[in-house]
Formats: C-alpha cells, structure tokens, sequence
C-alpha cells in the first residue's frame, strides 16, 4: 500500500502582520536530513583524478546509518548505477534500520548514447530509451514507497543556439515526462534547475523556468489516477532547488524558494554553497554566502515547508562524513538563530519600511555577532 502523495499546500498561506508573526513564533523548521549516495566516494574531475577509492554500496549504507543520531533520516541515489537488481536489497534493509530511500532519479545525463540531449533528444530511438528508463524509475519509486523522483534534465539543453527548435525541444521534454508519468500514475517529479554544466545552457534552467514545466506537464497528463490527483488540488509536478544551482543563475535563495512556496510545489531541497555564477561546486553548507543559507532558511520558515533537507555534496579533501556532519551542523545552528529571532520587530522593520530604515541591518548585525563589544545602542 503506497503512501499518500505528501500534501503541500500549506506552502501557499499568505500571511502578514500579526498573522505572520504569530506563524514565525509557534512553527520551526524539522531538521530532518538526507543524503545523494553518488558523492559518499567522490570521483574525478574533468581536471584532476579521484582522491579516494571507490566505496561498495553496501559500505556507503552503513555510513548513512552510523548518522542517525545527527539526523540523517534518508538516501537518494540513481537508477541505474546506484539502484539496481544487486543493491536494491541493501537499500530496502537499510529502510528497516531508518533510513529510508526518500528517491530514487533515472540517470539521464551520463550515458554516451545522451549526448544531444535524454527526453528531449531529436533522435527517436534515444528518446524512446530515455522514456523507458524513467518508466523503470518511476516503477521503483512505487514499488520502495519513495515520497518523489527527482528529474535533473543535465544534458538536455545546447551548445549552440542558432537554428535550434527550442520550442520542439521543450515540447519534446514536456510530453515524454508526462508519458512516464501516466505509464506509472501516482509518483510525484521533482525538477531540480540548473542553468549551466555539463551543457553550456540546460533547458528549463531557473526556477521560473521549472515552474512552467510543472504547468506544462501536468497539462498533458492524461491518466484516470493522475487527474483525480490533481483534481483533489495535489500538484504531481514540484521542485527540488538545489542552493548551488540557484546561485549559478544568479538567483537569490530566499526568492527563488518562497517563489516554488507561493505555489505549492516545493517538493524538497538540496543544500551546499556556491559562489554567484561559476561552475558548480558543492561546498559544505554555509561556506560561501552563509547569509544566503540564513535568508532562506527564513524564508522556508515564513512559508511553512515541512519536507526534507537534502545534502547535495562534492567533499573531495573533506571526509564525507565529516562533510556531511559538518553541513547538518551548519543547518542546526542556522535554524537555532532564526527562532531566536525577534519576529515581531522583523515583521514590523519590513512592513513599514520608512519609519524603520536601516533598523533590519542594525538587528542582524546584533544576531549574526552576539559577542561583539562596543556596538552603539539599538533603540
């Protein structure tokens, strides 16, 4: 018996005033983790060999379970090369110990027979295989009870724009998602956006962009079960934006997930830090721009989000499970200094701006260094 679809609607509350302070005062963000598999042993780069061996699956899982006690409560790994006939077993008896596959996301980006693109290829045999392969996942996810799949269209997009069919190749997209999807009804997609790499620009890349996929797909589905879903007001399409993704787009984080919020689709959430554009790099969470994590986690706060907080990781001269401990950590702290916040004096600095200037700035300088001396007093 599968699960329910997990409803997200309350996301979509307006509040303001007293309302929302009252919301920020009583409701706190549960810290429940989960982790990708793919980077428990991280491989090269384009530039550089690995700088540790490989880890058998199995050794990975019992990784996962020694972090129960930090938090980790899920895995999300690939199908194929993660889940497949000889781990599946390792991944249903870890779901036993407690920690559960959360998804599991068909591998459209590495195979050699991807290189002009997966659902959106214009060669018809690729893209029948790639439809195939999501097909497969999406039966995976049903038959483990996952809560969503993950779709990151990584290959499809271009290199060079002049002369491409865009609309065909976003049509093409679009419609093999949504045959996936009606051939195994009931499984939610999350889309996780990225702008760039490995293609030089990846179709459907922002968060805006991944919202009108979501109106799009769920507008050619066409099984009995999937529109009754939808029809009881639960969206099959959401998003799974990613912190380092966001930032590559020069999006901010607290916009581009309240954005996902305001209409209910923020499925899940993948967690690290970027630079502002720049290639992609994972970095534990809160490295760079930690006032952007801090935003954000403000931001899912205000909005209600009650799903998961993945961790999406490159470690290569971290140990991985330092790295990972090292970023629930950081997500700990964060979420400890935001409900310690004055609410009321927040709603009121952003609400009534000009009687209030300069007062959010001097409030967070006092909240984000409590040890500093010296500092003028705040009326």
């Amino acid at each position: 018996m599968n699960m329910p679809i997990k409803d997200l609607s309350g996301q979509k509350t307006r509040r303001s005033g007293d309302e929302l302070v009252r919301h920020l005062e009583n409701f706190e963000l549960d810290l429940q983790f989960t982790a990708g598999v793919w980077f428990f042993a991280p491989g090269g780069g384009r530039f550089h060999d690995r700088y540790v061996p490989d880890v058998p699956m199995e050794q990975r899982i019992e990784m996962a379970l020694d972090l129960k006690d930090q938090g980790l409560v899920g895995l999300e790994a690939h199908y194929p090369n993660e889940v497949n006939d000889d781990t599946l077993d390792l991944f249903k008896s870890a779901n036993e110990e407690g920690v559960r596959l959360i998804t599991v996301v068909p591998n459209l980006f590495y195979d050699a027979q991807f290189e002009f693109g997966s659902l959106s290829s214009p060669i018809e045999d690729v893209r029948r295989s790639a439809i195939e392969r999501t097909i497969t996942t999406l039966e995976i996810n049903k038959e483990l009870d996952t809560d969503f799949a993950i779709v990151w269209p990584g290959i499809d997009g271009f290199d060079n724009t002049f002369g491409q069919n865009h609309v065909a190749a976003r049509d093409r997209f679009a419609e093999g998602l949504a045959e996936a999807m009606d051939a195994v009804p009931g499984v939610r997609i999350c889309i996780e956006p990225k702008p760039y790499e490995p293609r030089p620009n990846i179709m459907y890349g922002t968060t805006a962009e991944a919202l009108l996929l979501c109106e799009k797909v769920e507008s050619l589905l066409g099984s009995s079960e999937n529109a009754d879903i939808l029809d009881a007001g639960t969206p099959l399409m959401g998003l799974n934006p990613e912190v380092g993704h966001v930032l590559m787009a020069f999006e901010d984080l607290a916009y581009a997930f309240s954005l996902v919020c305001e209409y209910g689709r923020l499925g899940h959430t993948h967690w690290n830090s970027q630079p502002l554009g720049n290639y992609d790099q994972d970095l534990d969470v809160g490295v760079v721009y930690p006032e952007q994590t801090e935003a954000a986690m403000y931001a899912l706060k205000m909005c209600g989000y009650q799903q998961y907080f993945g961790l999406d990781l490159n470690p290569e001269r971290i140990p991985v499970k330092q790295a990972l401990v090292n970023c629930m950590d950081m997500l700990k702290a964060v979420n400890e200094r935001i409900n310690n916040l004055d609410h009321a004096r927040v709603v009121e600095y952003v609400e009534n701006p000009t009687e209030n200037r300069g007062m959010l700035e001097a409030m967070l300088i006092r909240t984000r260094y409590p040890e500093a001396t010296g500092l003028s007093e705040l009326d």
